[in-house]
């Protein structure tokens, strides 16, 4: 009997290879819902973060996303709780990925450029400014008044609003250099020092720029003003920031301190604009102040402010302050910073 059972159990076949796991159980009809609305949720925080990551503007309409990169960590995060809601693991991992991308992209960009440590030669208080068609003319004289900025670099000033500036502030502000034109194509830059070597960077709206004498030291300041990235012309905004990433480049092969300034219709989370910074071994005052992530722009209108736009970039400076006042008639806020200026090493 015992051989019989032995020979039996022998037959028997022997299955050790190793037990698959066990599929997922379908979806609910609730569920899949579920899972579809978190998949639909990460899909623009994952374009906007691979771009970001790929140091891309891509097209239409990665641009206009990229602006609102910070801010997409919250559809992100949504999508993390429903993915988790539907039980579904592997689209609750990619969420957490994306998750995960989105807030990493978020973090404030800071070039690796030479920070000077010469002595300070003087303390100098700029403004960067977009007067929108000239309706924050008024407010904008109030805050030079206020603030006292030796230069003042302001778009969107149309005929009426330089001579506005001019008058208001002939023996304080003898010097400029302008773009005249109406609505946004007009802009001048207001300054406190002489001023020589007048240019413009060819742009639809104005960019004008010129040297100042600034304690014995020229000093190269340029106005930008790029188009915005609207779709159906991106590639224009691209050109024109371009060319301002090309006079920064071209201001760096000679030593002398910069200051480029105004609206870039462009965030730090924006390709072009990071490029400017590289080309020119400049850094953004704001970024410098710890204060990139506050918004510009729009201050009217049915959104908040959500976008930092506006930025003074500097050059053998060091940054004391940055503020943010706003101008009544604008829909931006402006960019007061509070520069020393730095001697050789």
């Amino acid at each position: 009997m015992d051989r019989v059972l032995a020979a039996e159990h022998a037959a028997e076949p022997v299955n050790n290879s190793p037990v698959p796991p066990a599929p997922e159980p379908p979806l609910r009809p609730r569920h899949r819902v579920t899972a579809w609305a978190a998949g639909l949720l990460l899909i623009v925080p994952a374009v906007t973060a691979a771009c970001r990551a790929l140091d891309t503007d891509a097209v239409t309409p990665v641009p206009q996303l990229l602006s609102f990169l910070p801010w997409l960590t919250v559809p992100a995060g949504l999508g993390v709780l429903l993915a988790a809601a539907a039980r579904r693991r592997g689209l609750t991992y990619l969420a957490v990925l994306v998750l995960g991308a989105t807030a990493w992209s978020s973090v404030p960009y800071m070039p690796q450029t030479v920070i000077p440590y010469g002595l300070p030669l003087a303390r100098v208080k700029v403004i960067a400014a977009n007067v929108e068609f000239g309706e924050g003319t008024r407010a904008l004289i109030d805050v030079i008044r206020r603030e006292r900025p030796q230069i003042a670099f302001v778009s969107e000033c149309d005929r009426a609003c330089r001579t506005a500036l001019t008058s208001a502030f002939a023996d304080s502000h003898p010097y400029y250099a302008s773009v005249e034109g109406e609505g946004s194509t007009g802009s001048i830059v207001l300054s406190g020092y002489p001023l020589r070597d007048w240019r413009m960077i060819p742009a639809a709206m104005g960019m004008p720029g010129a040297t100042a004498d600034i304690a014995g030291v020229p000093v190269r300041l340029q106005l930008a003003h790029p188009l915005p990235p609207l779709p159906g012309q991106v590639h224009l905004w691209k050109r024109e920031l371009g060319r301002v990433q090309d006079y920064a480049a071209t201001a760096a092969r000679t030593p002398g301190p910069t200051l480029i300034a105004g609206d870039f219709n462009a965030s730090q989370d924006h390709a072009a604009f990071r490029h400017i910074l590289a080309a020119g071994g400049l850094q953004d005052a704001a970024r410098r102040a710890e204060a990139s992530r506050t918004p510009t722009w729009p201050t009217e209108g049915p959104l908040p402010p959500y976008v930092q736009i506006d930025h003074v970039l500097v050059r053998d400076f060091t940054v004391r302050e940055v503020r943010f006042p706003a101008l009544a008639g604008s829909d931006h806020r402006a960019v007061l910073a509070d520069l020393d200026l730095r001697g050789p090493r």
